[in-house]
């Protein structure tokens, strides 16, 4: 049976390198802060608590905390003297817990469940602690694992505390680390700063636990799953690396991508099967697509629903509360905004349609506007199945337009109309023969004799 678990998040760092006024682990990946992809992992992994640690004055890293983990406990490490110092902000936390204790750092967004559950299966193993390592392409500054013939892993040394043979070893600490040990806050506390920058590291705690008579192990994972975030340069990398990910996973389940390098995606996209995404297609926050749809190129969704068999775009821009049908057609600079096209809809040139409901298999003509906005209050627009809307026509909100009605195309409708009735709304033609020509003739002599 698997022991209780307390999760420490740490997030307290100002991340200036970020040149932000936001905190660092706010900034977001695919529509998510790096902190709520780690409360989000954290959470799947499974166990008892979640804590998070802070730094003095960040409120919105607590309200964000508290908003993707809502039991999460939250403590304030007044001042930043280290990680260990900053696992012991959480005290009473760790105090209160029997267990296994599990800590992750908030701008390290990309650890995935699985390689968190094989870091706490070395604690099954016998593992007083767990150190998830990675080999570096440039080892650099990274703290290295040191370890015997036999892998057992033996200290973690800061880079600026290494001896030049341990700057040579290529496997590097990623900070995740996984405890099972009695008494974790005897451990804590018993490390001490005696290094080059005077901090108490976490990593520490490998030598202690040594001495104690206890295990450490090492798990390596991708360096790409440890990726850092300091600046905005990393932020980019993670979310490049997010992107890779996400669409691989879509393409495995059955979607077709012509350019997937070009598709981008947020970290609650949903598409089914048999769906075909074309280049250029940004999906934001809260867009599902059913499957078999199909999505043309230079397009944009967010908040919005795409029903089965739909086609949309190019050119296309659906915003939240735009919901299609199954078979919709959403054509070439259409926009939507909370609108719903029922079954077989079409808007398939030049329209915006916003705030109101198209019936099934109603077919909006090119350059058809909802007029939803009085300047004060916006209105609704409500189509009936099978209406016919003519080419460059105005609806002017509230409206409704009963089913089977035709609206001539140039019209500018103001009431409500009749189901199969037809709609007008056009001045009367005048037509004067031979007018262009006496205009022609009568323009060519002013222009004639303003040149002279």
């Amino acid at each position: 049976m698997a022991r209780p678990l307390l999760t420490v998040i740490l997030a307290a760092g100002k991340g200036t390198r970020m040149r932000s006024a936001m905190p660092k682990v706010l900034h977001r990946i695919a529509g998510r802060s790096m902190l709520g992809h780690v409360l989000t992992v954290a959470q799947e992994v499974g166990g008892d608590s979640l804590v998070v640690v802070v730094g003095p004055g960040m409120d919105a890293v607590r309200e964000e905390a508290l908003a993707a983990a809502p039991g999460a406990g939250v403590f304030v490490q007044e001042t930043q003297l280290g990680t260990a110092h900053a696992v012991l902000a959480a005290r009473s936390a760790i105090a209160a817990h029997r267990g296994d204790l599990l800590v992750l750092f908030a701008d390290t967004p990309l650890v995935t469940v699985e390689t968190l559950k094989a870091l706490l299966s070395e604690l099954e193993r016998g593992a007083s602690i767990a150190v998830l390592g990675f080999e570096a392409r440039d080892p650099g500054a990274y703290g290295r694992l040191i370890t015997a013939e036999d892998g057992t892993l033996t200290a973690i040394r800061e880079a600026k505390d290494a001896t030049d043979a341990e700057r040579a070893v290529r496997l590097c600490n990623s900070g995740v680390m996984a405890f099972r040990v009695d008494d974790p806050l005897s451990l804590l506390d018993a490390i001490g700063n005696g290094n080059a920058k005077g901090e108490y590291y976490l990593t520490d705690a490998v030598e202690l636990t040594r001495k104690r008579g206890g295990r450490a192990a090492a798990v390596v994972c991708d360096e790409d799953e440890v990726l850092g975030v300091n600046a905005r340069r990393d932020l980019a990398a993670a979310e490049a690396i997010w992107q890779r990910r996400a669409r691989n996973k879509l393409m495995d389940d059955g979607v077709t991508m012509i350019a997937p390098e070009t598709v981008w995606l947020s970290f609650d996209t949903v598409v089914g099967r048999d769906v075909t995404i074309e280049p250029n297609v940004y999906f934001g926050i809260g867009v599902s697509v059913d499957e078999g749809a199909e999505i043309k190129a230079n397009s944009y969704f967010e908040g919005s629903r795409i029903g089965a068999g739909a086609r949309v775009g190019p050119f296309s821009r659906l915003r939240p509360g735009a919901v299609l049908g199954r078979d919709v057609h959403v054509g070439n600079f259409v926009e939507l905004k909370n609108v719903a096209l029922a079954d077989g809809a079409k808007a398939n040139h030049l329209s915006y349609l916003g705030d109101g409901t198209v019936g099934a298999k109603a077919n909006i003509g090119a350059g058809t506007i909802f007029c939803n906005y009085d300047g004060f209050f916006k209105h609704k627009t409500d189509i009936g199945e099978g209406v016919f809307v003519g080419s460059n026509s105005s609806l002017v909100a509230p409206l409704k337009i009963g089913a089977g009605a035709y609206i001539g195309s140039g019209s500018v409708i103001t009431k409500d109309v009749a189901a199969n009735a037809l709609a007008l709304s056009r001045t009367a033609q005048d037509e004067r023969p031979g007018w262009a020509e006496k205009f022609r003739s009568m323009m060519t002599r002013r222009k004639a004799a303003a040149s002279k």
